[in-house]
């Protein structure tokens, strides 16, 4: 079935319910994927909960009403056949009512997030086209190229004025000082997590309030080179996006406080801001600042536990997927690194493949975790894991098995 038919059939589903319990994973992409199908429902009449959870199972989907999973489900096998699941993740689900790009050959790892399929199934539900800054929260968030479907979206969004395209830093904060020292995508070694530095080297570059890019760029550069890798370099200056009708303008920003608020358990503030409420956008900065504080602090703490493989421990589990993203991004990386961290009464593991590494990750996890009695999977190249606490040695012992010497 073709992407725009299975988005089709589920848009006509949706609109038939009374009322929808929607789920939606934490993270930028899931509550935005979410957000979009909601504002789509509240506009034709319909009723809704929205819920944002860290992970989904079979035994956590409610049992008693019409159930839609965002950004998660895909990989659960054993879903009620009724559960609506709109996602980019391998695909293991075989409900009626599944909407994902990878079930009609198209890259969910690269050109098309949950939030962009979300986008499609709502453009079926009515004129929703003001959403499409939404989407690109989930192009993003989840470091997805503008390629294909994401292309059309945001080629779309601009064309109708939703989207205005521009050039700068691409540093999330609310000024230039704040922009580097909370910087975690990329991080940047002398600046993140160093406040003082970045006013320093802000207040070195600005003549009365008219700052010099070039000599900028330049310092910013000199300063954290010595120990970033080639991707971290690029990813400092390059295009940023406006949306004229989000409560925060400028994309990237949105996408990390949403982020922020998701993986910190504040989910629900992250959500009202995509839902377009500014009540608390005071608050959803301040977790911001404080989870992005908590990311530097999990990437400077970060400790090896093997001489051979590049596995590390983080004290706060709720950070292993950031860190694991900025070491095998920022920093020289030859092979797939893996953090864990305790989360609850277990161990969250996160891996992610530098740039030039492709490995799957998804099969990885997912057959390390059920090893031990864990559960794990997610994206070709980015995945992850949660094991129990007393399987840390036996998770560790099957990565050195698996990996090449």
């Amino acid at each position: 079935m073709s992407l725009d038919a299975a988005a089709a059939g589920l848009a006509d589903h949706l609109l038939e319910q009374e009322f929808v319990e929607v789920l939606a994973h934490h993270d930028a992409d899931g509550i935005a994927a979410a957000s979009i199908l909601c504002h789509a429902m509240f506009r034709k009449g319909g009723r809704f909960r929205l819920r944002i959870r860290p992970g989904i199972t079979t035994a956590g989907v409610p049992e008693e009403s019409s159930v839609l999973l965002c950004d998660f489900g895909s990989t659960l096998q054993d879903l009620p056949g009724d559960v609506m699941v709109v996602d980019h993740h391998l695909p293991r689900f075989e409900g009626d009512h599944h909407v994902n790009p990878r079930l009609a050959g198209i890259d969910g790892d690269r050109n098309l997030s949950a939030a962009g399929t979300a986008y499609i199934v709502a453009q079926r539900m009515g004129d929703n086209r003001d959403l499409a800054g939404l989407a690109l929260l989930g192009i993003l968030g989840d470091g997805q190229d503008i390629e294909g479907p994401n292309r059309d979206i945001v080629n779309e969004g601009i064309a109708n004025g939703f989207i205005t395209p521009r050039r700068g830093l691409r540093l999330p904060g609310r000024g230039l000082a704040e922009q580097l020292a909370l910087a975690v995508s990329p991080y940047l070694t002398g600046l993140s997590g160093e406040p003082d530095a970045a006013r320093a080297l802000v207040a070195g570059v600005t003549d009365e309030d008219d700052v010099d890019i070039e000599a900028l760029l330049s310092r910013v550069v000199l300063t954290a080179a010595p120990k970033a890798s080639h991707t971290a370099l690029c990813g400092i200056w390059g295009t940023t996006y406006s949306l004229g009708r989000e409560v925060i303008d400028e994309a990237g920003n949105l996408a990390a406080v949403v982020d922020a608020c998701g993986k910190a358990g504040c989910g629900d503030i992250g959500a009202s801001l995509c839902l377009r409420s500014t009540h608390a956008l005071q608050e959803a900065w301040d977790v911001t600042v404080r989870h992005r504080r908590a990311i530097v602090a999990g990437i400077r703490g970060a400790s090896r536990l093997d001489d051979r493989l590049a596995l590390f421990t983080v004290d706060d589990g709720t950070v292993t997927g950031d860190v694991a993203d900025a070491l095998a991004r920022d920093f020289p990386a030859t092979g797939p690194v893996f953090v864990i961290g305790v989360s609850g009464d277990g161990y969250s593991v996160s891996a992610r493949c530098p740039p030039d590494v492709d490995l799957d990750l998804d099969a990885l996890m997912r057959r390390l975790a059920g090893a031990c009695g864990g559960r794990g999977g997610g994206h070709h190249r980015r995945a992850g894991a949660h094991i129990g606490a007393d399987q840390v040695d036996r998770f560790r012992q099957g990565l050195r098995e698996a990996m090449p010497a």
